[in-house]
Formats: structure tokens, sequence, C-alpha cells
């Protein structure tokens, strides 16, 4: 469909959907982790690794975002003005970034997992329970990058279908998969928490592998070929010059993640386990979040590349209103049944408490958090990605401090942490405003 003409909320929910649907399914896959781990030997400890090996992950795959979010907004403006042979090479090229970054994500989860996990202090329960499924899941950031690399370049182009399927393959099969290997059921090996982790490699493999067969041998709006490949010294440089700052961006926000666990780990594997609970259930609070601000972005990048900027500026407009309205939806569970949605996961007392009063405050983070991923999404693709970056180090900059100066000054504790949180979202949500209106993110030149 043309992005450029018609219904703006109609184009939007027919973009958003299909990506909203893969966040439930990616969503569901970490909970469904979340309660096997729940359910081993190591019991809350078994949660408290989890969410730690998970956390250094998310280092890692933040590192890679800012390629892909160059791909989208280089893609999408293209598809937008109608060049398809351009398209197709920023693809071409986006791979090639993509396998350099896999080699080394593979080289630093083998060699660099005890170092990392010593430095924030996890004890040795922790420790023992985080390890081997760290250096899996940094092993397995190849197949993750590749399907979500071809899933953004799809996407872009206008094809939210295909993407999807890759994903419902991939999600259903790691579910699958996930409890024979870390249980030993069958004929599998018991590998403990490392299974869940070996079960997500192969899974991502699988979906990686769908969605490059729909970009080289399928139907899909861009065709693409090795045949006379070669490496584009220009694209690649515009490619890392637009996504350095969003991958940035990422790496802010999970380089304070890990800083934040710095400051947990001193009260307890209670704590941490609830503080890896938090991050993991902050997927679920920041449901719609993703794909409506990717819809967006979607919709702000096609208008751009078609030169009607007024059209892109209403487009992230009905993105904010979608998303306010998912966050009131979701909110719902976390604020009145919180202790419900815990005992999912563990019936840790302790825990649970915990927990509970943590997700009330994170659905007051959430509302702020998906406003701010929406005005994210939409400047990336516009191409203003040093601006992202600028508004997000200085959320990271306020939240962090706050964090400790609750938790230990003033005697709030672990929930000192949730508190700084939700003052750092609400402070980057109000900074996009003025950007947002005075403009000059639609003025980017990307292609």
């Amino acid at each position: 469909a043309d992005l450029s003409t018609g219904s703006i909320p109609r184009h939007l929910l027919h973009l958003a959907w299909p990506q909203v649907t893969e966040q439930l399914l990616n969503i569901t896959d970490q909970m469904v982790d979340m309660v096997w781990a729940g359910r081993l030997p190591g019991g809350f400890r078994a949660l408290a690794g989890l969410g730690v090996a998970q956390t250094f992950s998310q280092l890692g795959f933040m590192s890679r975002q800012g390629i892909e979010q160059a791909t989208r907004a280089m893609v999408s403006q293209a598809v937008g003005a109608g060049n398809l042979t351009l398209a197709n090479l920023v693809a071409l090229q986006a791979f090639a970034i993509m396998s350099v970054h896999s080699l080394l994500m593979a080289i630093i989860g083998l060699f660099l997992t005890d170092v990392a996990l010593s430095a924030i202090g996890a004890s040795e329960a922790v420790h023992a329970q985080a390890a081997m499924y760290m250096r899996i899941q940094f092993v397995g950031m190849t197949g993750m990058s590749f399907r979500m690399t071809a899933s953004s370049i799809l996407q872009a182009s206008g094809d939210v279908i295909m993407p999807l399927r890759a994903t419902t393959v991939t999600r259903v099969l790691h579910i699958a998969l996930s409890p024979f290997l870390m249980f030993g059921w069958w004929w599998f090996p018991d590998l403990g928490l490392a299974g869940a982790a070996l079960a997500n490699l192969l899974a991502q493999t699988v979906g990686a592998s769908i969605n490059l067969y729909i970009l080289f041998y399928g139907n899909s709006r861009l065709r693409l070929t090795l045949r006379g490949f070669r490496i584009d010294r220009g694209i690649i440089w515009r490619l890392i010059k637009i996504g350095a700052p969003a991958s940035g961006t990422g790496m802010e926000r999970a380089v304070a993640q890990v800083l934040l666990m710095k400051i947990v780990a001193p009260f307890g594997d209670i704590a941490m386990a609830g503080y890896g609970m938090t991050r993991r259930l902050e997927m679920f609070a920041n449901f719609g979040g993703q794909g409506v601000g990717q819809a967006s972005g979607i919709m702000v990048g096609q208008n751009l590349g078609a030169k009607r900027p007024e059209r892109a500026r209403r487009s992230v407009v009905w993105g904010l209103v979608f998303v306010t309205a998912f966050k009131l939806l979701i909110a719902i569970p976390l604020v009145f049944f919180p202790t419900l949605v815990v005992m999912i996961f563990t019936r840790e007392a302790e825990v649970v408490s915990l927990t509970a009063n943590w997700l009330q405050i994170l659905a007051l983070a959430a509302v702020f958090m998906g406003l701010g991923v929406v005005f994210q999404q939409s400047f990336n693709v516009a191409g203003d990605t040093v601006t992202v970056m600028i508004v997000t180090l200085a959320e990271v900059m306020i939240e962090v401090p706050l964090a400790w100066l609750f938790s230990y000054p003033l005697g709030v504790g672990p929930l000192g942490i949730a508190w700084g949180n939700v003052i750092g979202m609400a402070l980057r949500a109000a900074i996009f405003v003025p950007i947002y209106f005075k403009g000059r993110w639609l003025e980017r030149n990307v292609i």
C-alpha cells in the first residue's frame, strides 16, 4: 500500500497490529522462560541468574540496534522515493555489518562472561546459574541479528506479515524446546538454565532462515541477490553515521540497567530476583509501545521519502494516541493484581512481596516509556538519531543517580530503583515534546 496517501490511523493500525502481535510473542517467550526458570532446582536464584544474564545480553543486543534503525530509515525512505535498487543495496550492506558484529559478540560472550558477572557483584550461586546461559546467548546473537535485521528490511518496505510469521515460528519453537533442554525430558540433555539459551539459539537460526529466504527467493517487494555483490563504503558509512547514535541510545539504556543491577546486588539474591523479573515484565508493561513506535517510524520514513513532512508529523501524533490507549489497558493487571502476576513465576514469599510492589510502580513508568518509544522510533527513522541519543543520555544521567539516592541515603531500598525509573522516563518523554514541535527532525538527509 502507498503509505503517503489515505487514512493515517488506518495505515498505522495496518502496520502496527502485526508488530504488536510480534511483540506479544516475544513477551510470551520471555515469560515462559521465567516460569520454567522458577521451577529449576536453583529456585529464585535461577530467576536472578536469568535476569542478570539477560541484562548483559541486552547490552550486546542494543549495540547492533542502531544499524537496524539506520537500515529501517534508509530502506523506508528509498521505498517511499520509488528507488527499490537503492533499498536492495542498503539491505545487503546492512547484512555485511551484522556479520562483523555477530562475530564480535560471540568472542565477547565466550571470553568475558565471568569478568562481567564478577564486576556487578553477583553471588556465587547466581554466577553459577547465569554463566553458561549468558555465553550461549552471546553466541546465539548471530541468528537473532540476522532475523531482526531482515524483519526491519521487510517492515520498512511495507511487508509486516512475513516478519510476523517468522517470529511466530521462532517463538513457538523456542517455547516448545526450552523445557526439554532445561529439564532433560525424553532423550534431551538436562542443561538447566543454559537449555533455554540453546533453545533460543536454534529457534533464532530457523527464524533468520525464513526471513532471508523471503528476501532472496520470495515475492517480497524487495529482491536481494549476492550476484555481483561488493562492499559499498559510501552506504556503509551512512548506515554507521545514522546508526551509531541510535546504537548509543540503546546502549545507554542497557548500561543503565547494568549500573542499576550493581545498585541492587548489595540487597541480596531476593532483590536480584525481583530486579530480574521486573526487567522481563517491563516487556509486558511496554506491550504495544514497540509495535506502535515502529509503525509510526515506517509511516514517517515513507512519507519523508515521498516529500510529505506534514503527513509524517501527523503520523507521530496518531502513534502517541494509540500507545497511550495500550498503556492504560496494560496498567490494569499490574496495578490491581500484581501479586497474582508475580506468583505465576515464583511463590517465594519475600520475592513475591518485593516484586509486586515494584510492578505497581512500573505501571506508571510504562506510560511515559511508551510515549518515549514513539518519539524515539519516529525521530530515528527520520534520521535524527543524534538528538535521541542526547535525550536518552540525559535521562540515564538523571535516573541512575536518583535510583542510588532513593535506595541508600533516603532509605527506600530496592524500590528506589523503580522510582528513579519513573522520574527518568517522565523527563525523557517531556523533553521530546518541544523537539517534536520545533520540527528539525523532519529536515535530516537520509538517502
